[in-house]
């Protein structure tokens, strides 16, 4: 390759200028480009900051409704078993009456208590009382084993102490006595 060498010193080879009318100046595209780049950054910077405050506002939110529901979650409950205590009030009150009929507060008790029952049976709670079904270590907690003619044996004989469940989740086995079957001393013969 031969390479171009002006012939006169001061000529120049011509190159021709760019035309300023159909063509943009390359400084004045990259200004354009990197004024729309901080302006989507700014944009994008200003909407996380949004976000993020946004995000914190519903972490806080979150936080105080369960602190709340914690707090009062039990009030339901507690509505319901608010007419028992009036009556359990009314009750004693009768008791304390100097011509009080024992069977008449017998009878009164027996309808708070059912109304209490009833209350919490609203709520989920259910009674485990297990007489005369089969022993169930999952519901039942054996505190002894008799012998008895009329139970089977691996079934509820008495149930000491009621277990209850609420919702399916037990809360309390039920205390039982267990019966072994017949007593082998009592069989009759020789």
């Amino acid at each position: 390759m031969t390479r171009y060498e002006p012939t006169d010193p001061d000529q120049q080879p011509q190159v021709p200028a760019p035309d300023t009318a159909t063509a943009p100046d390359a400084g004045a595209v990259e200004g354009d480009a990197l004024a729309a780049a901080k302006k989507e950054a700014a944009d994008n910077y200003e909407r996380y900051l949004r976000v993020a405050a946004d995000l914190e506002n519903f972490r806080r939110r979150a936080v105080r409704e369960k602190e709340e529901l914690r707090l009062f979650a039990t009030s339901r409950v507690l509505e319901d078993l608010l007419p028992v205590l009036d009556n359990l009030a009314l009750g004693l009150a009768a008791a304390k009456q100097p011509n009080a009929d024992l069977k008449t507060l017998i009878g009164g008790v027996e309808m708070v208590l059912q109304q209490f029952k009833t209350a919490l049976a609203g709520h989920g709670l259910k009674e485990i009382h297990p007489s005369g079904q089969a022993f169930d270590p999952h519901l039942h907690e054996s505190i002894s084993h008799q012998p008895s003619a009329d139970v089977k044996p691996e079934h509820v004989l008495t149930v000491v102490r009621t277990g209850y469940s609420l919702n399916g989740r037990l809360l309390r086995p039920a205390s039982v006595v267990v019966s072994s079957g017949p007593d082998g001393k009592s069989k009759t013969g020789a």
